[in-house]
């Protein structure tokens, strides 16, 4: 199966799911990276986006705390988007670098269009000194995509995993 798929799509397992399953509604979360370069790598430049301005992690993993807070994510929202709600249930959120490359992890129950990308912009506003960690808490309670930051390019980011409920799978 992976010989026929592009390079960018990798099949890690296969099972056979019930007829009402949905891979889209049935998920019990997904875990997205986003990895940002913090030097020059030719090798990264279109899988990562390059930030070469000194970042202060430890102020962006204070503001990732803060997203436990809350579930209405409205302010990381694409605008005019049709949903009926813009809560998710954040389980995890950190940065953790490793030599010249910063990675972001965030798991949630679902996420909003463009959600990971607006939070990351806002993070890199708070790494680079532009907004306070505290900062967050208005920004969040205002429920406007104005008032967050920009949104972190396309390229950066990546859809790690996606957990399933076992009773979706057709017993063997």
């Amino acid at each position: 199966l992976n010989s026929l798929l592009p390079k960018d799509i990798a099949v890690r397992s296969v099972f056979e799911m019930n007829s009402e399953a949905h891979a889209r509604f049935n998920a019990l979360s997904r875990t997205y990276h986003y990895k940002i370069s913090t030097a020059k790598n030719v090798f990264n430049y279109d899988f990562a986006y390059e930030v070469q301005l000194p970042l202060n992690v430890e102020a962006m993993n204070e503001a990732c705390k803060i997203l436990f807070e809350y579930k209405d994510f409205q302010c990381f929202s694409k605008s005019n988007t049709d949903v009926k709600t813009y809560n998710c249930d954040i389980k995890e959120a950190f940065w953790t670098q490793n030599s010249d490359q910063l990675i972001f992890t965030i798991t949630a129950d679902r996420f909003l269009r463009n959600m990971v990308r607006a939070i990351v912009g806002t993070m890199v506003e708070i790494g680079l000194g532009k907004r306070k960690p505290d900062a967050l808490h208005e920004i969040i309670a205002s429920k406007d995509r104005s008032n967050a930051g920009f949104s972190a390019p396309a390229h950066g980011l990546y859809l790690v995993e996606i957990v399933y409920p076992e009773t979706i799978k057709l017993k063997s």
